[in-house]
């Protein structure tokens, strides 16, 4: 699978290893676009054409956007992840970002929202026109001009470190819809941590460090 690396699997999960540029599902309805979701439905089939199989999208990766991701081979599994993703999981990223922040440590809280004509999200002030968004950052490393930050998200909304860190002056660097897009977006889902559905137990997922978080300042 182009762009797509398994680093688990059982009865009702799928990790993997997402590069940039490959889609999480497609981007228009009935298209046959490469996607995480269509190129895992063709592994779950096994190249059976008949075979109802599929996987279920629990949560998504902007297309620019690499790392960890997980998908479940059920609508129960979907149902259990969704209706608490908040209280069983835990993602953390990698992100180079523009300047140097002035806390080293914090967090960004807004009520986010997307405006269905630009697909473009911001920040409201009136909290029915938007969703709660908590980012929490730290900053691991500096050079001259940027900051690498290790970020935890307190919610999942589409965009949403892009938006923290663009509407707070600090863009994600190569960020061409919120920033000034110099370059390859550098932003890396590094690790995922969730309850396992019938399990019970805590399994965790770390990929190796993108280039742009080894690099010397």
């Amino acid at each position: 699978m182009r762009g797509i690396e398994i680093l688990h699997e059982d009865p009702d999960v799928i990790v993997i290893e997402k590069a940039a540029g490959i889609l999480s599902c497609a981007t228009r309805r009935g298209g046959d676009e490469y996607s995480v979701e269509a190129a895992l439905t063709d592994y779950v089939r096994k190249g059976q054409a008949k075979s109802r199989k599929c996987v279920y999208l629990v949560h998504r990766l902007d297309r620019e956007t690499s790392g960890v991701m997980m998908v479940a081979k059920s609508l129960e599994v979907q149902d259990y992840f969704r209706a608490r993703w908040n209280e069983i999981t835990e993602k953390t990223y990698l992100a180079r970002v523009h300047g140097h922040l002035e806390a080293k440590e914090g967090a960004f809280e807004s009520y986010l929202a997307e405006n269905p004509k630009t697909f473009m999200v911001r920040s409201v002030k009136n909290p029915a026109d938007g969703k709660m968004s908590r980012t929490l950052y730290r900053v691991v490393a500096e050079d001259r001009s940027t900051s690498l930050v290790e970020v935890r998200l307190k919610s999942g909304r589409k965009n949403q470190i892009r938006v923290h860190f663009a509407e707070n002056g600090h863009p994600v660097v190569g960020d061409a819809r919120y920033g000034r897009g110099d370059g390859a977006l550098q932003l890396h889902s590094w690790r995922l941590a969730f309850i396992h559905p019938h399990t019970g137990k805590q399994l965790e997922f770390e990929t190796a460090k993108p280039p742009f978080a080894t690099r010397r300042a």
